[in-house]
């Protein structure tokens, strides 16, 4: 009697030619590319580590991190030391307008908006806080650090000034609200605030930054300080956000 044995599966070629006249690495990185566009691996979806990869084009991981390094500088991945590779997500249009709110910002961007209170505090007033919110350098100040998501993303770092004397039950405010400092605001009396000004920078993140955001040391992030006023024109926040370029760009309405 004939006995048909199944054989195993053969491994699929490598998708890189030799002597092709393009390099391995620039292969191997329209390869993930083309698959990045098509949708193989989505937004947000990690890629496969450097040794699967190795294995899959049959090259050393040092082709692959050079293919690697070039789709992280064209901001198609983004790569995290210790938990891997990332395909970059759709970049966000944040609107900065007179009247600038988190959670409105990604609603329209059809993203489901939260966040996360990391820290209130009692801070002294530098220079700069301050100088924004007109009081004398010195004064006791609440600081919020609030990182907002998008999706469940992270996609910025808020660190909130309020004057102390004026908003003396914001903590409580912003426990009873669920975080959102909006509605801590209305409950302390300021029910309308809006952008008196913005000034935008960019630098490099630092490692607290960097792991709030999710975001590589090595790639710059957009910083925001602006002042809010109230109605009467007084200022009631000064706030410095940090935005992962990569995922955020900044839209100025007038």
């Amino acid at each position: 009697m004939d006995v048909h044995r199944s054989e195993p599966p053969r491994e699929a070629a490598p998708s890189v030619e030799r002597g092709a006249g393009v390099t391995l690495w620039r292969q191997i990185e329209q390869a993930l590319e083309a698959e990045i566009a098509g949708g193989r691996i989505p937004p947000g979806g990690r890629l496969p580590t450097e040794q699967q990869l190795s294995a899959r084009f049959q090259v050393n991981r040092h082709t692959v991190r050079r293919a690697m390094e070039e789709l992280e500088r064209r901001g198609l991945v983004r790569i995290q030391q210790g938990r891997g590779s990332f395909a970059a997500e759709d970049v966000i249009d944040y609107q900065v307008g007179p009247r600038t709110r988190f959670s409105e910002v990604i609603a329209r961007q059809n993203r489901e908006p939260s966040g996360r209170i990391l820290r209130v505090a009692e801070v002294v007033a530098d220079e700069a806080a301050a100088a924004a919110l007109r009081l004398r350098r010195g004064r006791m100040l609440w600081l919020v650090e609030r990182l907002g998501l998008a999706d469940g993303r992270p996609v910025s770092l808020g660190r909130h000034h309020f004057p102390q004397t004026r908003l003396p039950g914001l903590p409580d405010a912003l426990a009873d609200g669920k975080g959102s400092i909006t509605r801590a605001l209305a409950a302390c009396g300021v029910v309308e605030y809006a952008r008196r000004s913005t000034r935008v920078t960019a630098r490099l993140p630092s490692l607290e930054e960097a792991e709030a955001l999710a975001h590589p040391r090595n790639r710059p992030v957009i910083v925001t300080e602006a002042v809010n006023i109230d109605a009467q024109g007084v200022p009631v926040e000064y706030g410095v956000a940090t935005y992962p370029a990569g995922r955020v760009q900044l839209i100025f309405e007038f």
